[in-house]
């Protein structure tokens, strides 16, 4: 009975040839391809057909006019880079670790040609591409062999699934961890196929816990490092040494997911109490999982390194073969991996450490550049202080003094639904280069802990872009003396 009446209404939707006859569509066309074009207007007839609940005509033009910005959008690279004015060094949302000039310098051989990824030139025959990288972590790490994989998820997937599939693994309930985008530990087990074995309470594990809890089922002991939170107070927890001489007297493995992906103790400040790949293998642990793109200032990999009988098994498990990672990966873990050979060069080579060891007082200078760039646009700001942190699920308590650029709003804001602050930071990360800045109780801030060079100036320039028109505001800058 309904029918005619929508199909009346879908005829008031032009047709593909009519849209693609409306002025400007040829020129699009020659920008991107009759075929993407042809694709965007058909999703926007299929969705205003879904969505539109007039019988009014939809000219082709209007239909046109919202193809071309869907055809734009798919046309032109989405992924950008983007001014971090969080003071969050390892933004997850933003690529985690920067791999800056360094890692550039190396890979980009290797990405504008070919490589011997799998070919071995002494030998002149296939080889294997592991051997770029595993016996680097293994010199820095003191393991014995690693591979690579895709993400850190993978490789605790990897090891459970190879070593635990259909077996027990026993896990202390305070280290049931959710790593980020809703990825828990208890949803990995399960994906792995192993049967999670939880023991101890939220605050309180023992090593009694644990002992009780194997049996002839029981394929390995886990340990999960707490990198994104902290639990204080009447708290106790296993030493990885004290676990490892459990797992070993009864044969099993012990696997450690380190996370935050500490090589070793760097002769920096600032890290005495995170623990680290080469001291879990020292203290007995047989794998070590970790990630690539934390605190190693690497692109996102998952890292497992320990026991080369483990690992030769692990480099053979059918699965290795769906999570192996390729040459771009290898080439930049490479080369953020050089970085900590020395820890003289690590601060300079390394973007996260050099950010990680950035001087107050050069946050500080930050700041006062930015408060005086947006002074000459006459843009109200003051500078304010703030804490840096390290972010990506790492390094919890650290808290980094630093420095943020604040708008002030003028007196007569621009009226609607948004705020003055709401407003420009909308806009700025419409801009190109789009500014990630802080909304913080009602105010736009820019905080300075995780600039590069040339970020001052390009925030400066958006902010005084997208400030909303105030009758009667009166710019002046104000700058804080402390």
């Amino acid at each position: 009975m309904h029918a005619p009446a929508l199909v009346n209404q879908h005829r008031h939707l032009p047709s593909v040839d009519a849209v693609l006859h409306s002025n400007g569509a040829q020129e699009l066309i020659s920008s991107f391809g009759r075929d993407l074009v042809v694709y965007a207007v058909r999703q926007t007839i299929d969705r205003l057909r879904r969505t539109c609940g007039t019988r009014e005509k939809i000219a082709a033009e209007a239909v046109f006019s919202q193809a071309a910005e869907l055809a734009r959008a798919m046309g032109t690279a989405s992924l950008r880079p983007v001014i971090n004015a969080t003071g969050i060094l390892l933004h997850t949302n933003l690529g985690r670790a920067p791999l800056g000039a360094w890692v550039l310098k190396d890979i980009t051989p290797i990405v504008k040609g070919y490589s011997n990824l799998e070919f071995d030139l002494e030998k002149a025959e296939r080889g294997q591409r592991m051997t770029h990288i595993t016996r680097l972590l293994a010199c820095l790490t003191g393991a014995h062999d690693a591979l690579v994989v895709n993400n850190n998820a993978a490789a605790v997937i990897l090891a459970l699934h190879t070593f635990a599939n259909g077996r027990e693994v026993v896990v202390s309930r305070g280290e049931l961890i959710e790593i980020g985008g809703e990825f828990r530990i208890p949803e990995i087990m399960t994906a792995s196929g192993a049967r999670m074995v939880e023991v101890g309470t939220t605050n309180r594990t023992r090593i009694s816990d644990y002992e009780q809890a194997i049996n002839p089922d029981t394929a390995l002991l886990f340990k999960a490092h707490k990198s994104n939170y902290t639990i204080a107070g009447f708290t106790e927890e296993v030493p990885v040494a004290e676990l490892a001489s459990l797992a070993h007297a009864h044969h099993l493995p012990l696997l450690f997911d380190i996370g935050s992906g500490l090589l070793h103790k760097p002769k920096v400040a600032g890290f005495a109490n995170e623990p680290d790949v080469r001291s879990a293998l020292t203290d007995g642990a047989d794998l070590v999982c970790f990630s690539g793109d934390k605190l190693l200032g690497g692109p996102q990999s998952g890292i497992i390194a320990g026991k080369r009988d483990l690992l030769e098994k692990l480099s053979r498990a059918p699965l290795m073969r769906a999570l192996r990672v390729g040459k771009l990966t290898i080439a930049a873990l490479s080369s953020a991996c050089r970085s900590h050979l020395r820890d003289e060069e690590l601060v300079k080579k390394n973007q996260v450490f050099n950010l990680l060891k950035r001087p107050v007082e050069e946050r500080r200078k930050y700041a006062d550049r930015l408060w005086e760039e947006l002074h000459k646009r006459s843009v109200t700001a003051e500078i304010i202080p703030s804490i840096v942190q390290c972010g990506g699920g790492t390094l919890p308590n650290l808290k980094l003094p630093g420095y943020a650029v604040a708008l002030v709003a003028p007196q007569e804001q621009p009226k609607g639904r948004e705020s003055f602050a709401e407003r420009v930071f909308h806009r700025m990360l419409r801009r190109d280069p789009p500014v990630l800045g802080v909304l913080r109780e009602g105010r736009l801030l820019f905080d300075t802990g995780a600039l590069f060079e040339g970020d001052v100036e390009r925030i400066a320039e958006a902010v005084e872009e997208c400030m909303p028109e105030a009758p009667g505001e009166k710019k002046v800058a104000d700058r804080d003396p402390t």
